[in-house]
């Protein structure tokens, strides 16, 4: 028996529908499966996102830790065994891939350390400067064939401006949209071609174990990976951990990082915010959040 966190459960079946719930259904017999396949046996209780449910194990064979992750496929994560493979190959610093079963989507992964994610950092200075280490080795691998491109996500946020954005409540708000869009315009013709993570922040960095040689050492994890420009991984960063007065210093100390142009990592971070707010306005909400709109001011200047 596995347990289904209902949180897990509920996002499922809000975001994927029929689907969702089908997908958390068939997980006991997927866990079952993917235990045989590789010779596991489970080592602890099961962990969450807003995706996944993460399973720890032991190798059987040879009582390596490991970490089965089991997630529906779909545009996000299907490109995931593939960036993984990619960022090992290079020595990027992101989780080890161990295995894949491409039918399920299932994943067995290196096991790090969950009791230690970078956002548990007291000095969020530190923090910050650590996560702009990790993402400039990982941006430095090309992306690898077949990824989704940047571009295509680009080009179907700005189709969908003229709609989403008139669903806004405030004129301020979509005032503030319709600035984003053109920023994102003036950049969307060279959409770039690294290896990205898109949701770099600082709990997806987690200290590695000694088991896999990786003490002392911050490891990505949890890619939702596309080929694209490096300006548009910034925006969790400025986010998570969310404080207002940090946003510029935050944003300075990653493009400086990551050897960024400052005014084309703006404009693709004011994509994200613009991202963000076309994806709430499609799902009801009537005003951007707080958050995501003082980012925007504060590298607008306002």
């Amino acid at each position: 028996m596995i347990d289904i966190p209902e949180e897990l459960a509920a996002t499922q079946s809000h975001f994927n529908g029929a689907a969702g719930r089908a997908f958390v259904a068939g997980l006991p017999d997927l866990v079952e499966r993917c235990l045989e396949r590789w010779g596991l046996r489970p080592d602890g209780p099961s962990m969450y996102g807003m995706c996944a449910l993460v399973l720890p194990v032991v190798r059987e064979a040879d009582g390596l830790p490991a970490a089965l992750k089991l997630q529906s496929v779909d545009e996000e994560t299907a490109g995931e065994p593939v960036a993984l493979r990619a960022w090992t190959a290079a020595g990027a610093g992101a989780v080890e891939l161990l295995d894949h079963d491409p039918e399920s989507g299932a994943l067995l992964l290196e096991r790090l350390d969950e009791r230690r994610p970078l956002s548990g950092e007291a000095d969020v200075r530190e923090a910050v400067t650590v996560l702009g280490a990790v993402l400039a080795r990982l941006v430095a691998v090309p992306a690898p064939q077949g990824l989704r491109p940047l571009g295509g996500v680009v080009a179907r946020m700005l189709a969908a401006v003229p709609e989403r954005v008139g669903l806004l409540a405030d004129a301020a708000d979509r005032r503030l949209l319709a600035d984003c869009a053109a920023a994102v315009r003036e950049v969307a013709g060279e959409p770039g071609d690294r290896l990205l993570h898109w949701d770099l922040h600082y709990d997806n960095i987690l200290a590695g174990c000694a088991d896999s040689g990786r003490a002392g050492e911050w490891v990505a994890l949890d890619p939702k990976p596309l080929a694209g420009d490096p300006g548009f991984e910034l925006f969790p960063a400025l986010d998570n951990l969310f404080d207002a007065e940090e946003v510029v210093w935050r944003f300075d100390a990653l493009t400086e990082a990551l050897g960024l142009d400052r005014e084309r990592a703006r404009a693709w971070t004011l994509g994200r915010v613009l991202q963000n707010g076309l994806w709430g306005a499609g799902e009801g909400e009537v005003r951007l959040a707080p958050d995501h709109a003082e980012i925007a001011r504060r590298l607008l200047g306002r």
